[in-house]
């Protein structure tokens, strides 16, 4: 309770403007984020409300059945019983499949990604407690489990996913750990065409490795981005702060994936929750051509410049009104890198800033000046609850908001209003139905959905939950973006 008391008194220093740029506050840095007491009290409070629901028996995945009758969206539900109906818009389901189902004995969700083979089959990646299912995704929207990867040391719900090329890279909190490397290409013969009555296997983690990145402090990571233009990859979160990385980026060098080494790392600004690195080709010639990391520091919009990855620097570090967590963000184009999106995780749980009444909040950022990003405007969900991860595909974002669910925004107005009045909620998929009774249509709390992925041509969105499994949806009119 003191730590809830000192954080609410001193959020309220925190300057306020949404048309200029604003200071990070050095004293709520110093008091909560550089020590990383932010962050170990933000793991806490999801570790609490984890264990909560384990004592009640919501992580018994395979009590949730496979849904696996395509069902359209009617009159803003998608329903198969009193006991399984879905608030949605726009957005149909095509399948379920429970962590259970997936090979999971804990039945706790988190990340994922996914990957296209050479030859068009859709492969997902499924980030669980004790280990990554291997999921294909059928022309028809069905979902196959072809195997699993088990966790390298020991279970964490903390599971975080990408793809370089061919190779799943996957981090996880769990002391240990490291970085598995796992060629994808594995998995297309686990069930060849020829025989349908194939199991699905579980790989070794020692044998069936690429490789395992070990340069980490205690082998603990909270992120993997990727920059795959560049062959890297990005280890960001590696606790603890002490270490001479201090939680920053840390580069793993992909050039060859089974001997991955590291040039360097990025300690300037400390802990990095999230990131995206890309190489610039924005409106700021000054940077033309640079590798650019776009940090998501706790408190700050973080920008790097990391063209040299052995001697990196920080072009500019901002923050915002009611900044209590800065989580994650993407850009709304890679090609003109003009604008991008933002959530932060602590504002609803904290009331701060515009998400006061715990409507998420879409922070909207002006990027075009790389030494001064400028934050310009928001879009505030009609549903109260938490907003996690996001990604954009041509000009639309698809966020995992918790209990909310999937949430699809369509910002392609921002570059005429940054304002963000002309942003739109095209659809939505609510896979937790447990709160929708609730004031506001949901709750505050970590439950629900940790991840989507929407980047398959074939148009089929995944949804990774915590509790259940994994959703196959797609929006109605998906022929009009994909």
């Amino acid at each position: 309770m003191k730590f809830l008391a000192a954080l609410l008194i001193a959020l309220t220093a925190v300057p306020v403007s949404l048309t200029k740029e604003v200071a990070p506050n050095a004293e709520l840095a110093a008091q909560f984020y550089d020590n990383g007491l932010m962050h170990e009290r933000l793991m806490s409070m999801k570790m609490e409300q984890f264990q909560k629901n384990r004592v009640a028996g919501k992580y018994i995945s395979k009590i949730w059945k496979k849904l696996q009758t395509y069902k359209p969206c009617i009159n803003g539900q998608v329903k198969f019983d009193k006991n399984t109906t879905f608030q949605c818009s726009n957005v149909d389901l095509r399948y379920f499949i429970s962590h259970a189902d997936m090979g999971s004995e804990l039945g706790e969700g988190s990340s994922m990604w996914g990957w296209t083979s050479p030859d068009g089959r859709e492969i997902a990646v499924i980030g669980q407690a004790d280990g990554a299912a291997f999921v294909e995704v059928k022309k028809d929207g069905s979902l196959d489990y072809l195997g699993r990867l088990p966790q390298q040391s020991v279970p964490s719900i903390w599971r975080e996913i990408r793809v370089f090329k061919n190779y799943a890279v996957i981090g996880s909190e769990a002391v240990g750990h490291n970085v598995q490397i796992f060629d994808l290409n594995k998995v297309l013969n686990v069930k060849p065409w020829w025989n349908p009555f194939a199991k699905p296997k579980v790989f070794d983690p020692e044998k069936d490795l690429t490789s395992l990145f070990t340069g980490l402090p205690v082998g603990r990571t909270h992120n993997i981005v990727i920059n795959e233009a560049r062959n890297y990859a990005v280890a960001v979160g590696a606790a603890p702060r002490n270490s001479d990385c201090k939680a920053g980026l840390i580069f793993i060098d992909l050039e060859d994936p089974a001997n991955p080494t590291t040039p360097g790392c990025a300690e300037q600004d400390g802990y990095v929750h999230d990131a995206q690195c890309l190489p610039y080709k924005g409106p700021d010639k000054r940077f033309l051509g640079k590798d650019i990391c776009y940090g998501y520091n706790e408190d700050t919009l973080t920008i790097y410049d990391v063209t040299d990855r052995s001697n990196t620097t920080i072009i500019s570090r901002t923050s915002y009104e009611g900044a209590s967590y800065t989580h994650q963000g993407w850009v709304l184009d890679t090609e003109n890198q003009e604008y991008l999106v933002m959530d932060d995780e602590l504002d609803e749980q904290n009331k701060k800033g515009p998400a006061e009444d715990q409507f998420p909040v879409s922070y909207i950022w002006d990027i075009k000046d790389l030494t001064a990003p400028k934050q310009t405007g928001l879009y505030k969900s009609k549903v109260r609850s938490i907003d996690h991860n996001q990604y954009v595909v041509k000009g639309w974002s698809y966020q995992s908001n918790y209990g909310a669910g999937l949430r699809i925004l369509d910002l392609t107005s921002v570059p005429k209003d940054p304002s963000g009045k002309g942003v739109k909620e095209v659809g939505f998929f609510d896979i937790y139905p447990e709160d929708d009774h609730l004031p506001g249509g949901g709750t505050a709390e970590f439950v629900g959905t940790w991840a989507s992925y929407p980047y398959f041509k074939s148009g089929w969105i995944l949804i990774n939950t915590i509790e259940r499994g994994l959703y196959s949806v797609r929006y109605r009119k998906s022929g009009t973006i994909f």
